[in-house]
């Protein structure tokens, strides 16, 4: 699920924190991608009639498809994917797992009375709502993965907040994923619709960490708090609160401490009795992660085995074997014309100093202030209007 609402926040906030381009613009470029979100979305998007694809022998092959043709579409634009596949949940997060569970066990019975009953739109939309990423989809794609001579790295828990720790430091230049979380783990920039279709034409939009944290006036921690209050996997939302109630209030009260203390003398809203905020935050602030130094965060990118490919892909899977031959050949041309490097691969980016961080804090607030001058100086004047008679006798 991500954190809900936060797109929309950062847009109105923090504009400026969102660059929108061509997938060539990432020419040159290691990305971490949440693998299994991107799973998940091949299993729902490559489809034919509605339903996921299936080899002659019946089983699904969406996830192979999608993994297969967009991964070869990222390195054909120069592209160095590296995939991050999710460990077990943290213990948290087994809430939301549960309810996840049971909305698929409805929207599954509710697929098959559409089958009886229903219509075509019916049938595709609980069918979608069915979709499961299992073990064995995964292994699947892990399998693909290393034949095609791409790396994946499986996380201890979250493969989101795996891949900021990647791009944190620098192993990559940043994390791929559509869950808005991935911010919330300190990635300092998200990718998102990078492992989307070409047909479906959609920008990849880069978003960046410090540009947000700017716009919104925050540190770090206020950051998460925020996310939190949005509502995130770890946690039941507060029935009521909106994303602008959530910014006004944890801008007035600082943090999660405050805003609790704040809505306990509220009769408008109700904290769910089982509100463990304090360890949300501490699944934000220290996740489970292996570090970036970590020999197991060492990763390569290799030739591809063409004939187990083949082998795997038409031989088992049935794709067909002209396409999969010349996915092939596009894989071992690119990995051995030495791409060029990016300008910006060469500086470092310089930390901020306390002194300009205050200064850009500062001046978050000031323009904050003057924004809400101006607004209760647009509805003084409005009232002003109002009260004055209306045209002459």
């Amino acid at each position: 699920m991500g954190i809900k609402h936060l797109f929309q926040l950062i847009q109105e906030h923090s504009p400026d924190a969102i660059k929108t381009g061509e997938i060539k613009n990432q020419f040159g470029r290691k990305v971490a991608i949440d693998a299994s979100m991107s799973i998940y979305s091949f299993l729902i998007a490559v489809r034919s009639d509605g339903q996921q694809l299936m080899s002659d022998t019946g089983e699904t092959t969406s996830h192979l498809m999608g993994m297969f043709y967009r991964t070869l579409r990222m390195v054909d634009n120069g592209i160095k994917p590296l995939f991050v596949f999710d460990g077990a949940p943290p213990k948290l997060k087994s809430g939301e797992l549960a309810k996840r569970f049971q909305r698929k066990s409805e929207a599954q019975a509710a697929h098959e009375e559409a089958k009886e009953t229903g219509t075509a739109e019916d049938m595709e939309k609980f069918s979608r709502r069915t979709v499961r990423v299992t073990r064995e989809h995964n292994a699947e794609c892990q399998k693909l993965l290393k034949l095609m001579g791409i790396p994946y790295i499986i996380a201890p828990t979250e493969a989101e907040a795996q891949c900021a720790v990647l791009a944190r430091a620098g192993k990559v230049y940043a994390a791929a994923s559509e869950d808005m979380d991935t911010l919330t783990f300190n990635a300092p920039v998200l990718l998102r619709h990078l492992t989307f279709s070409e047909q479906r034409k959609e920008p990849i939009k880069e978003i960046h960490l410090n540009k947000v944290l700017e716009g919104l006036g925050m540190e770090r921690e206020q950051f998460i708090d925020l996310c939190i209050l949005l509502g995130c996997d770890y946690l039941d939302p507060i029935k009521g609160i909106g994303p602008s109630t959530a910014l006004k209030l944890i801008r007035e009260h600082k943090d999660l401490e405050g805003v609790v203390e704040h809505l306990k003398n509220s009769s408008k809203y109700t904290i769910p009795e089982d509100w463990p905020f304090a360890d949300a935050r501490m699944l934000f602030l220290e996740p489970d992660v292996r570090a970036a130094t970590d020999p197991e965060c060492d990763f390569k990118w290799e030739a591809p085995d063409v004939e187990s490919l083949v082998k795997y892909l038409v031989e088992e899977k049935h794709f067909n074997e002209d396409r999969v031959r010349n996915g092939a050949a596009k894989l071992q041309k690119n990995l051995k014309s030495a791409q060029q490097s990016r300008l910006e691969g060469f500086f470092k980016p310089v930390e901020k100093t306390p002194e300009e961080k205050a200064s850009l804090k500062r001046k978050a607030e000031e323009k904050l202030m003057d924004k809400k001058k101006k607004q209760k100086q647009s509805a003084k004047e409005k009232k002003v209007a109002k009260s004055k008679p209306r045209g002459g006798a």
